[in-house]
């Protein structure tokens, strides 16, 4: 009697759906805006952290960092800083780097296409991007191949359906659109498809102006509305060590004038280009983001600037990248407690060294996510997809590392605990030996009370074996092409898409020559 009872609550909880490509579960649980609820994890005693900053400080003073755009060394020399034009060396004292941290804002309002989708980037928040700048793009069906518009307008669908994934990025890098026009392709694929956060590109100031341009078109800004919030985002990435190039640079002025967020990330392998321990490489990486940090704030006080860690180790064998590592979970949490240090925002790096969706890449990538979880980290990049140390996005593994990023945000949901869910009287009702199966309390709660899966499946060996065996990679697959086939954007995109102003703008510019990108 149990196991019919059991068996008819499964009939019943699975209407409405069709296996590996079912329709949505009946719960709609609020995936836009996520409260941490774990408690930060140490890795470092509070006077390791501090010696760790007073070291980072003393690196910038004494050793300096290499910035080769002159404008930059321009602004550092106009804040007091030593500049030696012929090595191009800036070397900034503590306390340009002290007040720059104070007038850095310790919350951050991101405002997308949809007031729903805005976000508070401050710390205590959880904010999770789908994997980005891949050169290639793979998929069970068609393999591994280089990215192309198609692709990457298929990936912002993707993460335009799931709530889980909170801001658009670059999953997978456009190779069929020349550099001179890729810009337009991009920002009108995140534009018209989504309504969500978009990305733009630091590589020169004529791209980027053209894509704040896009967006105040297509949001239906003026110049001074688009100037007084953040309605973009963009990574800057120091070339560890101890150098900043000229697109970068430039940047992180252009994004800071424009009152629009850099994710200032130093990416330092233990090994190759930081120091081989934990703390010597967090040393350095915490130089570089106080040094491009600093950059922003000089050029204009206040600028939105999130602090950014993507620190692991490399293969000492083969000098390859690592991902998911003990070393990196470690660099993530120390990240967390230099980030709280200070008191800002900041990104932290999921992802994964492995070559294809299997066994390794989802232990490498939910151990960077759940070091990035325990962290406290406010943004985390590459929390879906991402494989080969980002040298690929799987469609595949974009669906199932969505399973743990939606399980992640479930834990973080409170639980109730009120004397309606603590049951006594189902308990009551229920007799020594009996079920809850049709329990009045299970009755009412059974169509939502636990998460439905995405992509795991849940039925015994025999139902699965006639279903025809799949692996949760092959289902996968169902679920992305469902996706892609039904997909529909949100009004307001859909608007900007068909309004013609957009494109009218593309239109020009493409007709005047693009622009090229910078370095």
């Amino acid at each position: 009697m149990v196991e019919q009872a059991a068996r008819d609550l499964r009939r019943e909880r699975r209407r409405g759906r069709t296996g590996e490509a079912g329709s949505e579960s009946s719960r709609r649980p609020n995936y836009h805006s996520l409260k941490n609820s774990f408690a930060p994890q140490p890795v470092f005693s509070a006077d390791q952290v501090a010696a760790i900053h007073d070291t980072a400080l003393r690196v910038l003073e004494e050793l300096g960092i290499k910035v080769l755009l002159p404008e930059a060394r321009a602004i550092f020399a106009r804040s007091g800083a030593l500049v030696d034009e012929d090595s191009q060396m800036v070397r900034i004292g503590r306390d340009i780097v002290t007040a720059a941290l104070a007038s850095a804002p310790r919350s951050i309002p991101a405002r997308a296409g949809d007031r729903s989708r805005d976000l508070d980037l401050e710390l205590g928040t959880m904010t999770f991007l789908a994997g980005c700048g891949a050169p290639n793009v793979t998929d069970l069906e068609r393999g591994r191949r280089p990215g192309t518009l198609q692709a990457f307008e298929d990936f912002i669908r993707l993460v335009q359906h799931f709530d889980v994934l909170h801001m658009l990025g670059p999953c997978v890098e456009p190779q069929d659109v020349d550099t001179r026009f890729r810009h337009y392709a991009t920002g009108r694929a995140q534009l018209t498809l989504s309504d969500k956060v978009p990305f733009v590109f630091a590589r020169g100031t004529p791209q980027v102006e053209d894509s704040f341009e896009m967006i105040r078109l297509a949001r239906g800004l003026s110049e001074d509305e688009f100037a007084s919030g953040a309605h973009s985002y963009t990574v800057i990435n120091t070339n560890s060590p101890r150098q900043l190039d000229i697109p970068m640079a430039q940047g992180i002025i252009d994004f800071a004038r424009a009152g629009q967020i850099s994710i200032i990330t130093p990416f330092c392998l233990a090994g190759a280009m930081a120091p081989i321990t934990v703390a010597g490489a967090l040393t350095l990486q915490h130089a570089e983001a106080l040094a491009g940090l600093t950059l922003a704030q000089i050029a204009r006080p206040g600028a939105p600037v999130v602090y950014g860690s993507f620190s692991s180790n490399v293969d000492m064998k083969s000098g390859a990248p690592a991902f998911g590592t003990p070393e990196h979970v470690k660099a993530t949490l120390g990240a967390g407690q230099l980030a709280r240090f200070t008191g800002l925002p900041w990104r932290s790096g999921g992802g994964s060294a492995a070559n294809i969706s299997d066994a390794q890449a989802a232990h490498e990538t939910q151990f960077a996510l759940w070091g990035s979880v325990l962290a406290g980290a406010t943004v985390c990049i590459h929390a879906a997809g991402w494989l080969e140390g980002g040298l690929s996005v799987s469609f595949e593994k974009l669906i199932t590392d969505i399973e743990a990023l939606q399980t992640v945000a479930e834990l973080c949901a409170k639980t109730p605990g009120d004397e309606d869910a603590i049951g006594f009287e189902a308990i009551a009702e229920v007799q020594p030996g009996g079920h809850f199966f049709s329990a009045a309390h299970t009755m009412a709660r059974y169509r939502t009370a636990f998460y439905e899966p995405l992509v795991a499946d849940w039925s015994n060996f025999g139902n699965w074996t006639q279903a025809g065996g799949k692996t949760a990679t092959e289902r996968a697959t169902g679920i992305w092409k469902r996706i892609l086939s039904d997909f529909q954007p949100p009004a307001s995109a859909a608007a900007t898409a068909t309004a013609g102003v957009l494109d009218e703008f593309i239109a020009k510019r493409t007709e005047e020559g693009g622009a090229a990108p910078v370095s």
